[in-house]
């Protein structure tokens, strides 16, 4: 068998590796590139748990209005010890009617943290639970049984009030807290559903922020809460639930008048 030789290889001629200040250079190039990988990534993961979270805002919202079909009333909200509960069970006056939170175990929604309370797209710590506000008026009659349909349609006033700042917002805290003038996106809503945002964990305390209870809040509690424009003063995402909406199917599904 005849073996066909390697060739020799001539002093001088040897493959040389990378050096020290090249292989820098690579280093250098692969974090710059990475750097600006990464910055994308967390903008599409905002852009996502923002787009999730308002998907679960709209279906709390749906799920109260099939509630209120179904129950002849809205559900109280849940309170921090409740486990996703309404507080009490079988409505009336509701223990925690402006500072309570989604109760996800009475509708059947989720997602839900290991508590059974509704969580946003941010995460499953306690303050990413998701919250809800009903209205008082009435004497309790959104959340009694049957309290809607003995007061009559034309009677029936909820008072929540939803207004795009908090700043000039008058009786901040009181029974008659109200929008400055201009301001009100709605003076009538039946329920506030609202989510503490990104920041949950860190803010709550500025001028837009705190008049939507949370657990840095300096505001007592009341009828009023703000849905001002993203941003660095606020990231709360907040949707409520019309008198009309309500009417409407409530009518639809014979409850009313």
């Amino acid at each position: 068998m005849h073996l066909i030789p390697f060739p020799a290889v001539r002093p001088g001629h040897a493959e040389r590796g990378f050096t020290l200040i090249e292989l820098a250079i690579v280093m250098f190039i692969v974090t710059l590139l990475l750097g600006g990988m990464l910055l994308p990534l967390s903008a599409q993961q905002d852009v996502r748990a923002y787009g999730d979270t308002q998907k679960i805002l709209s279906e709390a919202r749906d799920a109260l209005l099939g509630y209120a079909m179904a129950n002849d009333r809205l559900p109280c909200p849940a309170s921090s010890t409740s486990s996703g509960v309404e507080d009490p069970v079988g409505g009336g006056t509701c223990n925690y009617p402006y500072d309570g939170y989604f109760p996800a175990a009475t509708l059947g929604l989720s997602p839900v943290d290991s508590q059974g309370f509704l969580v946003d797209g941010w995460g499953s710590d306690s303050d990413n639970r998701i919250r809800y506000s009903v209205s008082t008026a009435n004497t309790n009659a959104f959340t009694t049984s049957s309290g809607m349909k003995n007061t009559g349609i034309t009677v029936l006033a909820p008072d929540l009030q939803v207004c795009s700042t908090g700043v000039g917002m008058s009786n901040a805290g009181l029974a008659t807290a109200a929008c400055a003038s201009g301001t009100a996106l709605a003076s009538d809503a039946v329920a506030v559903i609202y989510s503490l945002g990104k920041n949950a964990g860190s803010a709550g305390s500025g001028t837009e922020e705190t008049h939507n209870p949370n657990p840095r809040s300096t505001t007592t509690a009341d009828r009023a809460f703000v849905s001002a424009a993203q941003g660095s003063a606020s990231d709360d995402q907040v949707v409520w639930m019309s008198k009309s909406t309500l009417f409407n199917r409530l009518v639809a599904a014979g409850r009313l008048p």
